[in-house]
């Protein structure tokens, strides 16, 4: 099994991928990401691997691959269409500088799933609700 990592290009949060991404299974399905290089590494990919989104600045979220087909942008150019689980799956956020197209990241290196189900840490009711917005954005809290 492999990974894939790739800047959310647009959405500036997490909410703006997922709303974004259900207009796009609402009106073209099935859900793709398009990518101008394909993976050489496709089978491990596709093997249990998921595309790991930085989101203005931090990874975010993953969702699962599950293919991958070759498709054609407006101008006929050769492209890989990454077909993905609707799913988007919370990570621990992980600060990421920008980078072009996609790399492959390592599950040893892929940051952990966020705990569900795990008791909201004391106190935060106290807290101004804009830095709870803010935090939680920051997947902090």
């Amino acid at each position: 099994m492999l990974h894939l990592i790739k800047l959310s290009v647009g959405p500036k949060d997490v909410a703006a991928l997922s709303a974004l991404q259900a207009d796009r299974l609402r009106t073209d399905p099935p859900l793709r990401a398009w990518t101008r290089m394909f993976p050489k590494r496709i089978d491990e990919v596709t093997d249990g691997g998921s595309i790991y989104w930085v989101v203005a600045g931090f990874v975010r979220v993953r969702q699962r691959i599950l293919g991958l087909r070759e498709e054609q942008w407006d101008d006929n150019t050769p492209c890989a269409a990454l077909l993905l689980d609707p799913t988007l799956v919370p990570v621990e956020a992980r600060p990421m500088k920008a980078f072009q197209g996609w790399r492959y990241l390592k599950p040893e290196e892929a940051p952990p799933d966020v705990a569900t189900g795990r008791p909201a840490p004391r106190g935060l009711d106290r807290l101004p609700p804009q830095l709870r917005r803010d935090l939680a954005e920051l997947c902090l809290i």
